[in-house]
């Protein structure tokens, strides 16, 4: 008994001396860490880049407004002038949504802080603010534009905050003087 004793401690020993397969061990239990951290970049890059598109394209049609004095532009028109200058927003007229809200820069109250999005999940709900301003009024323009994440259950796009649809939400605002008219 001894011997079977001595002789398997000797194996658990020489086992337990061994290196053969510790970068396997260090792999297996690093990979998951990379691979998150990978998959977390490059969602991160693509929420960027489509913010930025969309905040050029809402920049870019602010200014048509800004510019174009005595025209009041609908909410299908502006949708479609920021769709067209952001250019690669994926189903761009059917996730943006926008908000076009009265500011008083004398008694500023600040809007609403959740942006009017679409959900998909739920029936279509009317505007919610959506005002022409007068002559030398201050306008914030907000556009909130939906999209599902490139990878929805791995890393940042697994955090991220999603409707019911599993869509996330990004807004971008753009603050305006109407000009006068005439």
């Amino acid at each position: 008994m001894n011997r079977l004793f001595a002789k398997s401690r000797t194996v658990f020993a020489r086992f337990w001396r061994g290196e053969r397969g510790t970068a396997t061990v260090e792999f297996a239990i690093m990979f998951p860490f990379y691979i998150t951290l990978f998959l977390s970049s490059v969602e991160l890059g693509m929420v960027h880049f489509r913010h930025s598109m969309l905040e050029r394209g809402l920049d870019m049609a602010v200014r048509d407004i800004r510019l174009g004095t005595g025209t009041n532009p609908t909410h299908d028109d502006i949708k479609e002038a920021i769709c067209t200058f952001a250019g690669v927003l994926p189903q761009c007229s059917a996730n943006l949504r926008l908000e076009m809200i009265l500011v008083d820069p004398r008694a500023y109250v600040a809007p609403d802080a959740t942006a009017d999005c679409i959900n998909h999940s739920e029936d279509p709900l009317p505007l919610r603010n959506f005002v022409h301003g007068g002559s030398n009024q201050m306008m914030l323009l907000r556009a909130c534009y939906v999209f599902s994440p490139v990878f929805p259950t791995a890393g940042l796009g697994y955090q991220m905050p999603k409707d019911g649809a599993g869509n996330v939400a990004m807004t971008a605002s753009s603050a305006f003087v109407q000009e006068p008219r005439g």
